[in-house]
């Protein structure tokens, strides 16, 4: 019988996974390594779609001590990938909501006390390990900056020149039209259509304040559609973008999920993910 792999990395959801890393990681506070080590892994707590540094507490060059200050609370942000995917957590939902039995802990430098941003999981495949909270420190692997989260080693990114006709609409309104596209595909997202800025009637958008970063693409700004209730930061742009992106730098793109996207002459149907409301998660 016949595997289909997305149901495979599905069932997994709710449990905690993980993967070793050949690449060297480094984690610095102040400028300073407080780790450098080439037995990192990737950790994902349950229901979790984005995954975070582990390292061994041995090329930890910081203490670990129990926490000085109580939790706070950490809100929860859910979502769903697809209408049949499994319930996870969404990147806005904080290091300190976790989903898997273990001890959080606060990492002292001699010049800095970090909150708890260790967790000492409790399961005995990850013994001797600690989870290290992404944004309490800067990160490197080799001698490249990491931003927004590590890379899925099972998650990839490809862009494509395409001639199909591509229209764009809000409320029978047309925001662009273009036979000039770069379709993006991205593991089970849906397919984004990113059109050139003369294809597009930005004098029908306004700039919106919101900026967000992805770790595979870059750095985006957005616009809003003020002529639609859903319209608020419904395109974006990355003004800056990382090696593998080059192709959609100053591009614009639309959410499938709240415009009327017209593909070879089909109107296609809206997907349903993260981002099916302006609420949605920041990065893309």
């Amino acid at each position: 019988m016949a595997t289909k792999l997305s149901e495979v990395l599905f069932s997994k959801f709710p449990d905690l996974r993980y993967q070793p890393t050949a690449k060297r990681v480094r984690a610095m506070v102040g400028g300073s390594a407080v780790v450098d080590t080439l037995q990192a892994l990737l950790v994902w707590e349950p229901k979790r779609v984005t995954p975070i540094y582990a390292v061994s507490e041995g090329d930890l060059r910081a203490e670990l001590a129990p926490p000085e200050q109580q939790a706070g609370d950490v809100p929860e942000h859910g979502f769903r990938l697809g209408r049949e995917g499994p319930p996870g957590l969404d990147p806005r939902t904080g290091f300190g909501r976790h989903t898997a039995a273990g001890e959080e802990l606060d990492v002292v430098t001699p010049n800095a006390r970090l909150p708890r941003a260790a967790f000492r999981p409790a399961d005995p495949d990850l013994a001797g390990y600690v989870v290290l909270d992404f944004n309490a420190f800067d990160w490197l692997e080799d001698d490249e900056e990491i931003i927004g989260h590590p890379r899925d080693p099972f998650h990839r990114v490809d862009i494509r020149a395409s001639s199909v006709p591509v229209e764009v609409a809000v409320d029978g309104v047309t925001l662009a039209s273009t036979t000039s596209g770069q379709l993006l595909y991205e593991t089970m997202l849906p397919v984004r259509y990113y059109l050139p800025r003369a294809d597009v009637r930005l004098e029908l958008l306004q700039e919106s304040p919101k900026r967000t970063l992805c770790p595979y693409k870059g750095r985006a700004s957005y616009y809003t559609y003020p002529g639609s209730e859903e319209g608020r930061n419904i395109a974006w742009a990355y003004d800056s973008t990382l090696p593998d992106a080059s192709q959609i730098q100053g591009l614009v793109c639309f959410f499938n999920e709240r415009v009327d996207l017209t593909v070879g002459g089909v109107l296609q149907p809206r997907p349903v993910t993260p981002w099916s409301r302006p609420s949605g998660p920041g990065g893309l």
